[in-house]
């Protein structure tokens, strides 16, 4: 998800039900299809394993993922991606898109290009539901300035019960 920690001002909110989400993904799904033929999707875990999914069933592909996480330092507040486990080996010689669900910096989708460049795929496409910043993927669905509250994300166990996710509470309404 995208962060407001550091010098960034708060940014909207943009609140994602499930049928936007769909409507999303099958957008995100013709774009690819257009001008790539990808043999297998992988989608960033957690939050690009939803959209990836739905993406590679639209593809009728394979579906894989890889995990790459958010670490915070504690003399930084900046959030450093780091790929935990092996990029699939399925990649090998093989057409692959990567998906996310954001992309800002483009530090995430970066790491996980190395990694699979890594892994030996042939050629690496990338693609996200949201561009929110700068870096461009190949494929977006829908560019926004807005921090995106995905319809899985928007609530979570708190205290045994299902409640707003506090992570959203510092940004504007």
């Amino acid at each position: 998800m995208v962060s407001n920690k550091g010098s960034r001002p708060p940014r909207d909110l943009f609140d994602v039900d499930w049928p936007l989400f769909g409507e999303l993904s099958r957008a995100l799904a013709l774009r690819v299809a257009r001008e790539f033929d990808p043999e297998l999707v992988v989608g960033i875990a957690n939050a690009g394993v939803v959209p990836g999914a739905v993406v590679a069933a639209i593809l009728d592909r394979p579906f894989h993922s890889l995990i790459v996480s958010r670490r915070y330092r504690a003399d930084t507040v900046r959030e450093t991606p780091a790929i935990f486990g092996a990029a699939p080996t399925e990649v090998r010689d093989r057409r692959v898109l990567i998906v996310d669900e954001t992309c800002d910096s483009g530090a995430t989708l970066r790491l996980a290009v190395a990694a699979l460049v890594n892994a030996g795929a042939g050629e690496i496409r990338t693609a996200v539901s949201f561009k929110t910043g700068d870096y461009r993927p190949d494929y977006f669905a829908l560019e926004t300035e807005s921090t995106i509250v995905l319809p899985w994300d928007k609530e979570i166990l708190v205290d045994g019960e299902l409640g707003p996710n506090p992570k959203y509470a510092d940004t504007n309404k």
